[in-house]
């Protein structure tokens, strides 16, 4: 069964948000990385500037069930923050088939923003908002998180 998680994002400062969230909740980062370690690819040139340091992805886990994760916009290619459009509804899906239903069924008639594909980063992926203007991130783990 696939699990729901909130995804937040910020302009520059989602760094010193999740310091400041792990310094309620406790542990660690299970994951945290910068724009400018994405390897760059055909279609994705390397971010340079002030939005290399931005970061990219960051996960803190709350509870067993529960993980809060975040990003910064950055580049061209991010969305416009506002405040209202900057969180996600995350889901992680058990299989592939899974996560391919569930963007099936919540995109139709919204709109794709990144197609269900396999990642840099291991994971197969990928975003929508839905016909009601909620943003969603579907995500299957193809090598276990440690």
């Amino acid at each position: 069964m696939a699990t729901v998680n909130v995804y937040l994002t910020f302009e520059g400062t989602c760094e010193a948000a999740f310091n400041f969230y792990k310094s309620v909740f406790g542990g660690e980062f299970a994951h945290i990385g910068k724009f400018k370690d994405i390897p760059p690819s055909e279609n994705m040139p390397p971010v340079a500037g002030a939005d290399a340091d931005k970061i990219m992805h960051v996960s803190l886990p709350i509870s067993k069930e529960t993980v809060l994760m975040g990003s910064d916009t950055a580049g061209e290619w991010s969305g416009t923050l506002t405040v209202g459009n900057n969180f996600a509804v995350s889901i992680n899906a058990e299989s592939k088939a899974e996560a391919d239903k569930l963007f099936n069924g919540l995109s139709a008639g919204g709109k794709i923003t990144m197609p269900m594909a396999n990642t840099f980063w291991g994971a197969y992926f990928g975003m929508f908002t839905d016909k009601f203007g909620i943003s969603w991130m579907v995500n299957f783990d193809e090598m276990p998180q440690k």
